[in-house]
């Protein structure tokens, strides 16, 4: 029974646990309000939980083209202005269309809004709202980003 566990957990458990992270960029948009910066939140089109829009790496874009890519895709932004370097980075597990669970290491790129477009691709699958940082912070689930949209 000994030798069945320790051939279960160093063949299938261990390297499980041990996998790197997946990768995603993922889109901090902001504007400039009467009060101060607001931050665009998105609702998940699983779950409907509260989250910034990011995705996987596009061929033929760098981690903020893409961050850029899913916030007109998710949210129909428009941007301002884009920062090439990331403003952090914040981890979470995501749930694989197959059922797998996968770590996921979110590089976070702060984008400028321009403007909010009416129609966007996902725009009947999703739900968008400004919200101040502390706003933001309170509803979404992942410490790190709770702690980035704060010291946002």
């Amino acid at each position: 029974m000994v030798t069945l566990l320790k051939s279960a957990w160093e063949g299938v458990f261990d390297p499980l646990l041990r996998r790197p992270s997946r990768v995603q960029s993922a889109a901090l948009c902001w504007r400039k309000g009467k009060k101060g910066k607001e931050i665009l939140l998105i609702t998940s089109r699983d779950t409907g939980r509260w989250i910034i829009p990011k995705g996987w790496p596009i061929a033929g874009l760098d981690g903020a083209g893409t961050a850029a890519q899913e916030a007109w895709e998710e949210a129909g932004v428009k941007p301002a202005r884009i920062k090439r370097k990331p403003l952090g980075l914040y981890h979470y597990i995501k749930k694989l269309d197959n059922g797998v669970l996968a770590p996921v290491e979110a590089s976070v790129y702060p984008i400028e809004v321009e403007r909010l477009e009416k129609t966007f691709p996902e725009k009947d699958e999703r739900t968008r709202r400004w919200l101040s940082p502390a706003q933001a912070a309170a509803l979404v689930e992942e410490p790190e980003l709770r702690e980035m949209l704060l010291d946002f």
